[in-house]
């Protein structure tokens, strides 16, 4: 008995200590992601909000009720609260069709549907909302064929959230429905179980968790609209988002925007908190078959009428307004929008529009490496799932950029980083890092499922064999995460590239990206500005498609959906 205790002992020694270094080594990878979020995210914020509530050195907090109690300021609540819900749900009842026939069937043209699905997603806000004004607006396709206007009316903010996150409920319950193993609902059908009742007590509890994650994020999303609200609400509706734009440089009135600013964070940390638990419980609770094999062609009159059904919702509701924008852009003979995008007015720009391509190229390429290095580190560090406290609450914090108002921290940057040792003011380096902070949740959601797969024992037994932590990670995990990597950077590239909440703050006159000339294009009246405002528009758009194309074709099923 001793002397298995001690030839067991020794052997045990050296891979506790190689654990104990690859821990330590993975809280020191934290060190960069924890200084890049406190400096570019959590000292922005609190500068504005500290701003806006002090007065004379002190805290007004008194101002918190005052301004909560506006009848103006409820309204935006309201409205913000109530359009967000109304969106989900209707969200989650056109796109759960999607979900099944895209898990469940089997079709010809499938994956590049797919990808087509998810092209809406990655496009940035203006697109969205100028695609939709194309449609629903003025002299849209609507105006001219039935004399309809939707503009500066709710049901086109619905429509256009619906379009732009039915890929959200797509990917994320049809990933998950795909993998359930359809003989346990066959196996309830023989026991006398109607269809109904075997997907409602077999089917539907299983699904139950990314459906709920799924809703949480079109809540999350839709809650923190800006873009989409601040182009087709008009005058009549306004979302938080919107209201801390408009309070910051229209009424400049910083005190309503700290508050609205505080509000949303704790509605959005609270949507974090349930979203992460719902995860936890879709990573841990099931059991999976592999996708490939539970797909197949539709079988009868009801499985091809669903599949045609969710084709005509594809075609009408995500490919007809992307149609309407690139025939709208087309209307001057010659490609005449086209060509003017190569002229200097002096009037929107100091430089001819054209040259916002190259801008937002060249930024989303900086803010790409940016989140790829940020967000890498941090995925790797959040591998283990026994971190501890510190890291899986770093872990939640990083979605926060998704939901804290981007506005905020565009205008925080122009408050906080204006003098030694950090005055960036006048830098072009401020755009990608404000950029950078909204791709970084994309690539650690994307690369933490797929090194959570690497066993474990292989970087234990690269470490007992005297490797370092930095040459375990290249030699075993880097083979097996190359290609999430690449998708990171993908999806970091696509959304750096439509980011407009904060780069409408900091971007320089001659220096503007896409998102921003869009929505200076539209703000300006004549058919010229709107023509060019559709050109741009079908180039960001042209090019998010092809970016996303490509990730289809490196996606694997165990890449993070998002």
């Amino acid at each position: 008995m001793d002397v298995a205790r001690t030839e067991v002992a020794p052997r045990k020694r050296p891979e506790a200590a190689a654990r104990a270094r690859s821990n330590a080594a993975r809280l020191g990878l934290l060190a960069l992601p924890v200084a890049f979020f406190a400096v570019f995210f959590a000292y922005p914020v609190a500068a504005i909000v500290g701003r806006g509530l002090k007065a004379d050195g002190a805290w007004q907090f008194g101002r918190l009720v005052d301004v909560l109690t506006q009848s103006g300021i409820r309204h935006v609540l309201w409205f913000t609260t109530w359009q967000a819900l109304a969106s989900t749900a209707l969200t989650l009842l056109i796109a759960l069709p999607g979900a099944y026939a895209f898990a469940r069937f089997d079709f010809p043209g499938k994956q590049v549907l797919r990808a087509v699905v998810t092209v809406p997603f990655v496009l940035p806000t203006v697109v969205v909302g100028t695609a939709f004004l194309a449609l629903v607006g003025r002299g849209g396709l609507l105006d001219e064929l039935w004399g309809v206007r939707l503009d500066t009316t709710v049901w086109a903010i619905l429509l256009a959230h619906v379009f732009f996150n039915y890929a959200v409920v797509v990917r994320t319950v049809g990933g998950l429905w795909a993998q359930l193993d359809p003989r346990q609902e066959e196996a309830a059908r023989m026991l006398g179980a109607s269809r109904l009742t075997a997907w409602r007590t077999v089917t539907l509890p299983a699904l139950a968790p990314a459906v709920a994650a799924a809703a949480l994020m079109v809540f999350l999303f839709t809650f923190t609209s800006f873009g989409v609200v601040q182009i087709l609400g008009g005058p009549t509706f306004s979302t938080l988002e919107v209201e801390i734009y408009r309070q910051t440089t229209e009424v400049f009135d910083l005190t309503t925007a700290a508050v609205l600013t505080m509000v949303q964070f704790v509605a959005v940390g609270a949507v974090l908190a349930v979203h992460a638990w719902t995860v936890r419980r879709r990573e841990t609770a099931l059991r999976l078959v592999d996708a490939s094999v539970t797909a197949r062609r539709p079988r009868g009159a009801g499985q091809w009428a669903l599949l045609a059904g969710v084709l005509v919702t594809v075609a009408v509701l995500l490919l007809l307004p992307l149609a309407v924008l690139v025939q709208r852009s087309l209307d001057a003979p010659g490609f005449g929008y086209y060509r003017a995008l190569t002229s200097e007015d002096g009037g929107t720009f100091l430089v001819p529009p054209i040259d916002a391509i190259g801008n937002s190229l060249s930024y989303a390429v900086v803010a790409t490496a940016i989140a790829v290095l940020v967000g890498g580190l941090a995925a790797v560090a959040l591998t283990r799932r026994d971190a501890g406290r510190f890291v899986r609450g770093f872990d939640a914090l990083l979605m926060l950029p998704l939901g804290v108002s981007a506005v905020t921290v565009g205008f925080g940057f122009l408050i906080a980083l204006d003098e030694p040792p950090l005055d960036l003011r006048a830098s072009w380096i401020l755009v990608p890092l404000a950029q950078a902070l909204v791709g970084v949740p994309f690539v650690v959601r994307t690369m933490l499922p797929v090194l959570r797969a690497v066993d474990v024992r292989l970087r234990e037994a690269a470490a007992v064999l005297g490797a370092s932590p930095w040459r375990a990670w290249r030699e075993v995990d880097l083979p097996m995460v190359r290609r999430a990597l690449l998708v990171a950077a993908g999806f970091a590239f696509a959304v750096s590239l439509g980011e407009f909440g904060a780069t409408v703050f900091i971007a320089r006159p001659d220096s503007p990206t896409l998102p921003v000339a869009v929505a200076r294009l539209l703000g300006r009246p004549g058919d010229l500005n709107y023509g060019q405002a559709m050109a741009l528009s079908t180039i960001l758009m042209v090019v998010c498609a092809v970016a996303l194309l490509v990730l289809e074709r490196l996606r694997t099923d165990r890449t993070g959906e998002f």
